[in-house]
Protein backbone atom coordinates (compact mmCIF):
# COMPACT_ATOMS: atom_id res chain seq x y z
CA UNK A 1 0.00 0.00 0.00
CA UNK A 2 2.94 2.21 0.76
CA UNK A 3 3.69 2.17 -3.00
CA UNK A 4 3.64 4.71 -5.63
CA UNK A 5 1.22 4.28 -8.46
CA UNK A 6 4.29 3.73 -11.39
CA UNK A 7 5.45 0.45 -8.43
CA UNK A 8 2.25 -1.04 -8.58
CA UNK A 9 1.81 -0.94 -12.30
CA UNK A 10 5.36 -2.06 -12.12
CA UNK A 11 4.48 -5.26 -10.12
CA UNK A 12 1.12 -5.85 -12.06
CA UNK A 13 3.13 -5.85 -15.35
CA UNK A 14 5.38 -8.35 -13.93
CA UNK A 15 2.54 -10.19 -12.02
CA UNK A 16 0.84 -10.59 -15.81
CA UNK A 17 4.08 -11.48 -17.45
CA UNK A 18 4.44 -14.77 -14.82
CA UNK A 19 1.33 -15.82 -15.16
CA UNK A 20 1.69 -15.63 -18.82
CA UNK A 21 4.46 -17.54 -18.65
CA UNK A 22 2.99 -19.87 -16.67
CA UNK A 23 0.35 -20.23 -18.60
CA UNK A 24 2.14 -21.34 -21.72
CA UNK A 25 4.71 -23.53 -19.98
CA UNK A 26 1.49 -25.28 -19.11
CA UNK A 27 0.03 -25.58 -22.79
CA UNK A 28 3.83 -26.92 -24.05
CA UNK A 29 3.90 -29.30 -21.66
CA UNK A 30 0.28 -30.82 -22.32
CA UNK A 31 1.05 -30.54 -26.14
CA UNK A 32 4.65 -32.54 -25.76
CA UNK A 33 3.00 -35.26 -23.40
CA UNK A 34 5.02 -34.18 -20.78
CA UNK A 35 3.70 -36.12 -17.53
CA UNK A 36 4.82 -35.64 -13.50
CA UNK A 37 5.80 -33.30 -11.50
CA UNK A 38 8.13 -31.50 -14.04
CA UNK A 39 5.86 -30.87 -16.55
CA UNK A 40 5.55 -27.20 -15.78
CA UNK A 41 9.56 -27.14 -15.70
CA UNK A 42 9.88 -28.69 -18.81
CA UNK A 43 7.16 -26.21 -20.39
CA UNK A 44 8.32 -23.56 -19.13
CA UNK A 45 12.18 -24.47 -20.46
CA UNK A 46 10.88 -25.20 -23.65
CA UNK A 47 9.09 -21.89 -24.07
CA UNK A 48 11.67 -19.62 -22.63
CA UNK A 49 14.05 -21.71 -25.44
CA UNK A 50 11.76 -20.39 -28.05
CA UNK A 51 11.63 -16.91 -27.08
CA UNK A 52 15.35 -16.75 -26.95
CA UNK A 53 15.58 -17.68 -30.55
CA UNK A 54 13.53 -15.16 -31.85
CA UNK A 55 15.39 -12.27 -33.67
CA UNK A 56 13.96 -9.12 -32.18
CA UNK A 57 15.75 -5.53 -32.43
CA UNK A 58 14.76 -3.38 -29.58
CA UNK A 59 17.17 -0.91 -30.43
CA UNK A 60 15.73 2.19 -32.19
CA UNK A 61 18.61 3.82 -33.26
CA UNK A 62 22.08 4.31 -33.37
CA UNK A 63 23.73 7.36 -33.13
CA UNK A 64 27.27 7.00 -34.05
CA UNK A 65 28.11 10.86 -33.05
CA UNK A 66 26.75 10.50 -29.58
CA UNK A 67 30.26 10.02 -28.49
CA UNK A 68 32.01 13.10 -30.41
CA UNK A 69 28.93 15.25 -29.20
CA UNK A 70 29.09 14.55 -25.49
CA UNK A 71 33.03 15.34 -25.95
CA UNK A 72 32.52 18.23 -27.57
CA UNK A 73 29.13 19.92 -25.67
CA UNK A 74 31.62 20.01 -22.54
CA UNK A 75 34.46 21.58 -24.47
CA UNK A 76 32.87 23.92 -26.30
CA UNK A 77 31.88 27.05 -25.85
CA UNK A 78 29.87 29.61 -27.31
CA UNK A 79 31.70 31.86 -28.53
CA UNK A 80 33.54 28.96 -30.25
CA UNK A 81 30.25 27.38 -31.61
CA UNK A 82 29.03 30.39 -33.26
CA UNK A 83 32.54 30.71 -35.22
CA UNK A 84 31.83 27.59 -36.49
CA UNK A 85 28.00 28.21 -37.67
CA UNK A 86 29.35 31.41 -39.06
CA UNK A 87 32.26 29.37 -40.78
CA UNK A 88 29.28 27.14 -42.06
CA UNK A 89 27.26 29.61 -43.28
CA UNK A 90 29.94 31.86 -45.26
CA UNK A 91 30.50 28.00 -47.00
CA UNK A 92 26.91 27.53 -48.15
CA UNK A 93 26.40 29.99 -51.02
CA UNK A 94 28.92 31.24 -53.93
CA UNK A 95 28.86 34.66 -54.45
CA UNK A 96 30.35 36.11 -57.74
CA UNK A 97 33.74 37.94 -57.42
CA UNK A 98 31.70 41.33 -58.53
CA UNK A 99 29.05 41.23 -55.83
CA UNK A 100 31.57 39.70 -53.34
CA UNK A 101 34.12 43.00 -53.96
CA UNK A 102 30.71 44.98 -53.52
CA UNK A 103 29.57 43.47 -50.15
CA UNK A 104 33.05 43.68 -48.78
CA UNK A 105 32.78 47.97 -49.78
CA UNK A 106 29.50 48.02 -48.06
CA UNK A 107 31.20 45.63 -44.91
CA UNK A 108 34.34 47.91 -44.61
CA UNK A 109 31.22 51.16 -44.14
CA UNK A 110 29.62 49.54 -42.05
CA UNK A 111 33.00 48.67 -39.42
CA UNK A 112 33.50 52.64 -39.82
CA UNK A 113 30.23 53.56 -38.94
CA UNK A 114 29.32 50.98 -36.31
CA UNK A 115 33.06 50.14 -34.99
CA UNK A 116 33.11 46.43 -36.10
CA UNK A 117 32.48 44.40 -39.30
CA UNK A 118 29.37 42.47 -39.73
CA UNK A 119 28.37 39.32 -37.89
CA UNK A 120 27.60 35.96 -40.31
CA UNK A 121 25.33 35.60 -37.21
CA UNK A 122 23.45 38.84 -36.75
CA UNK A 123 19.91 38.63 -36.35
CA UNK A 124 19.77 41.41 -40.38
CA UNK A 125 19.92 39.18 -42.82
CA UNK A 126 21.35 42.46 -45.00
CA UNK A 127 24.60 42.61 -41.96
CA UNK A 128 24.23 38.31 -42.82
CA UNK A 129 25.23 39.11 -46.62
CA UNK A 130 27.72 41.92 -46.05
CA UNK A 131 29.29 39.15 -43.98
CA UNK A 132 28.98 36.54 -46.24
CA UNK A 133 30.01 38.62 -48.80
CA UNK A 134 33.52 40.05 -47.05
CA UNK A 135 34.55 36.03 -46.54
CA UNK A 136 33.89 35.46 -50.18
CA UNK A 137 35.92 38.28 -51.33
CA UNK A 138 38.91 37.41 -48.61
CA UNK A 139 38.56 34.09 -50.56
CA UNK A 140 38.87 35.45 -53.72
CA UNK A 141 42.34 37.50 -52.83
CA UNK A 142 43.76 34.55 -50.79
CA UNK A 143 43.32 32.36 -53.98
CA UNK A 144 45.05 35.25 -56.25
CA UNK A 145 41.91 35.53 -58.13
CA UNK A 146 41.37 39.68 -57.28
CA UNK A 147 44.75 41.83 -57.50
Amino acid sequence: PEQSPEDHEAIRQHAVAVMNLTQQGIKAAATAGSSGSTALVDGVRQFSLDVRSLDIDLIDQINPFSAAYAILSKSMSEASLRTIAAAISMKKGVIPLDEAKDLAKRAVQFKKERGRMPAATAADPWEQRMAAGAAAFVRYKDAGRYD
